[in-house]
């Protein structure tokens, strides 16, 4: 049975309505002013309100523009009854939040079919609501089993930390590293096109099947080839029009090289204060469309030789497309920037720039899935009897 508040000073008005709506099998509970009738609706959430506008004190308008702020409110129907007709009141009350008028003196049959349309209305209000709630709920759960099937921190023989912040609808973002054998680390990170699950599903599909090694007789050890076998087996036509980026990167701990290829990644930065002619600053990149898009693309691998105590940094686009709330403009060079800024300083940590980032965003939340991958390359032995593979 719907419950239905009506607010008015005027007692032959309250008897009016109330007889007319008992008559229907609605619960009818009444208040005599704003104040009270405010009271009223906080405690006993009505499905709709019929609400007198010229009242003393609080008026019909105000009491709406409370009841609409108010969110344990938010799905009930609310009707103003006036005397007023013209345009000027019309648009005030429709500001204000109101969702129907009834005009006086008030003629039964359109008040009952007025009120029939209201609650159809906060109906469907409520099944929307719910199902809001529950996609929520899911997108919660689907968070945590992502942030589950992320690897742990690594210590030795380097240390490797990583940040995921994933946007309100979850995105695309996954990574992963791994020991190949006891000298040769995989690292990547992937980003797929668009929002919710259909973009986290495909990322699981590439962790697991990377992390499985599933693909039969590819060399892992090769990152173009891992990026065209990834192409092959994730064609976008098949694939519900999805596509994903991602940077792949093989590290040999005992000759301390890096072999690395992209697919419409952003650059890798690999920031280093020991590096000869003073270049500490390397953007790692190889051309490359992103994987899915076309069939016969083909990836190349880039090198680098990794100097002592160098760091690498690995991430998605999500960490500079922000919408900045001072409106500075923020983009990749900014990112790159604030790294080698807060690379200088000895007690840098990641932490400092998730902290700067969410400060420079002007939401509460990210639009998009936020990633990083930090890897220090602090003096490490080649001693591989600390490595489980």
């Amino acid at each position: 049975m719907f419950t239905i508040l009506i607010i008015d000073d005027d007692p032959i008005v309250q008897l009016t309505l109330r007889k007319i709506l008992e008559q229907q099998g609605y619960q009818i509970i009444t208040a005599n002013s704003g104040e009270s009738g405010l009271e009223i609706a906080q405690q006993s959430r009505p499905a709709l309100i019929v609400c007198d506008w010229l009242m003393p004190g609080l008026d019909g308008i105000e009491v709406c523009r409370q009841v609409k702020e108010n969110p344990l409110l938010s799905t009930t129907f609310f009707i103003v009854l006036t005397s007023l007709d013209s345009v000027a009141d019309v648009v005030k009350g429709l500001d204000a939040g109101a969702d129907d008028f009834i005009t006086k003196p008030i003629e039964p049959n359109e008040l009952k079919a007025r009120v029939r349309a209201g609650l159809r209305l906060h109906q469907m209000s409520r099944d929307l609501q719910n199902q809001k709630q529950i996609l929520e709920t899911e997108l919660g759960e689907a968070v945590d089993y992502v942030r589950n099937l992320l690897p742990n921190p690594m210590y030795y023989p380097l240390t490797i930390n990583s940040r995921f912040i994933p946007c309100k609808k979850l995105g695309g973002d996954c990574f992963d590293y791994y020991w190949l054998d006891s000298d040769y680390l995989a690292i990547y990170l992937l980003d797929t096109a668009g929002h919710g699950l259909g973009a986290t599903l495909p990322s699981i599909s590439v962790l697991n099947l990377l992390r499985s090694r599933a693909i039969p007789h590819l060399n892992y050890y090769q990152p173009n080839e891992v990026l065209s076998a990834l192409n092959d087996t994730f064609q976008m036509n098949y694939h519900n029009n999805k596509y994903f980026t991602i940077w792949y990167g093989v590290y040999n701990r005992v000759s301390k090289q890096l072999i690395y290829a992209s697919a419409g990644h952003p650059p890798a930065v690999l920031l280093s204060k020991n590096a000869p002619n003073s270049n500490q600053l390397k953007l790692l990149k190889t051309t490359g469309v992103p994987v899915g898009m076309f069939s016969d693309s083909e990836y190349a691998n880039g090198f680098c030789q990794i100097e002592e105590f160098s760091s690498l940094y690995i991430f998605s686009d999500g960490v500079y497309e922000i919408n900045s709330a001072s409106g500075r403009n923020w983009d990749f060079n900014s990112f790159v920037n604030l790294l080698q800024e807060r690379y200088n300083n000895d007690n840098f940590n990641l932490d400092e720039i998730l902290n700067h980032l969410l400060t420079l965003n002007s939401k509460t939340v990210f639009d998009d899935d936020l990633s990083i991958l930090e890897i220090m390359f602090a003096a490490h032995t080649n001693n591989s009897n600390f490595i489980s593979l």
